[in-house]
């Protein structure tokens, strides 16, 4: 058990520098594009960090276990709303753009509502679903692409940026790399300390590892709050919602329809129910402070002990 302890720890530190790194990156690009933090982290960062749930998800598809993809998705997309909101807010007051509140939320909304529409009404989500799912993140694309080109006419007068354009792009990549990389590394030594430990099944998937897939959001967003990119640390939570869901499950139920049984209805009311919160909070004063923050995560914790003991 000492070595994965002491592997846990090296996962820790890598997944770290990665974020440093893959933050550097991705604020230095939206610098050197004249485009806003925001866009990058719906975009850029977003498809980056939810590399993990599209792995997972993927690959248990394959294998035959739908339930198991699906609950990744939903497990991943409350945790990024209500604990890496919740913490990002913890480390500061956070302000909120206005084009967050009208249209990027309403969008994640949108896509969480569609999910549950497709998973309810026949158990199923069948191909044409799947594809009407990727269809929505192709527009969803397009609309990142049309406020880019916006920033870009706007000519807003943001930090001039001296690094090179492929030294950015290199730093996304090692940073991304070391993401999910340290990430595997801390996931897989976390859960055969659990095992060893006698801890259970539903607890190891209901904490480390729904966890562990959206840990490199965790640290991106933190890292970025902590450096004042509070775009790029909103961005990425909402683009890798959207993502998760439009282009994962969109893709992985084009290839295989997904049968849906074990979602319970309680998990479906977290998905769309966490996004109305962070919503209602943050349009008050359009800003997050601390007490928010822990409202946030506390909801989580009330998830977490319904999923332990139901």
């Amino acid at each position: 058990m000492l070595l994965e302890i002491l592997l846990i720890g090296v996962g820790i530190a890598v997944v770290l520098w990665g974020a440093d790194r893959f933050t550097d990156g991705a604020c230095g690009l939206a610098r050197k594009l004249n485009v806003s933090e925001l866009v990058i982290g719906l975009t850029v960062v977003a498809l980056g960090t939810s590399l993990p749930e599209f792995m997972v998800s993927f690959l248990s598809v394959l294998r035959g276990s739908s339930d198991m993809s699906v609950g990744n998705i939903i497990g991943s997309n409350v945790f990024n709303i209500l604990v890496i909101i919740g913490a990002s807010a913890l480390m500061r007051t956070m302000k909120v753009e206005k084009s967050l509140l009208k249209r990027d939320l309403p969008i994640c909304l949108a896509a969480s509502v569609l999910l549950l529409l497709f998973a309810v009404t026949s158990g199923t989500i069948a191909r044409w679903e799947g594809l009407l799912l990727v269809a929505f993140f192709s527009g969803y694309l397009f609309m990142a692409y049309r406020m880019a080109v916006k920033d870009r006419k706007a000519a807003q007068s943001y930090v001039a940026e001296t690094k090179s354009l492929w030294y950015l792009i290199l730093l996304i990549f090692v940073g991304m790399a070391a993401l999910v990389l340290g990430g595997r590394v801390l996931v897989d030594n976390a859960v055969k300390v659990a095992y060893e430990c006698h801890v259970s099944e539903s607890v190891i998937g209901a904490t480390i590892l729904a966890g562990g897939t959206s840990l490199p959001e965790l640290a991106t967003s933190i890292m970025a709050a902590r450096k004042g990119s509070l775009g790029l640390a909103f961005g990425n939570v909402i683009g890798s919602n959207v993502f998760n869901i439009a282009f994962v499950i969109g893709t992985c139920s084009s290839i295989v329809p997904m049968p849906v049984t074990e979602i319970s209805q309680v998990d479906w009311l977290m998905l769309v129910g966490s996004c109305i919160l962070f919503w209602l909070v943050a349009y008050t004063r359009r800003e997050l402070c601390r007490w928010e923050g822990v409202l946030l995560i506390s909801c989580y914790l009330a998830y977490l002990v319904f999923l332990l003991t139901k």
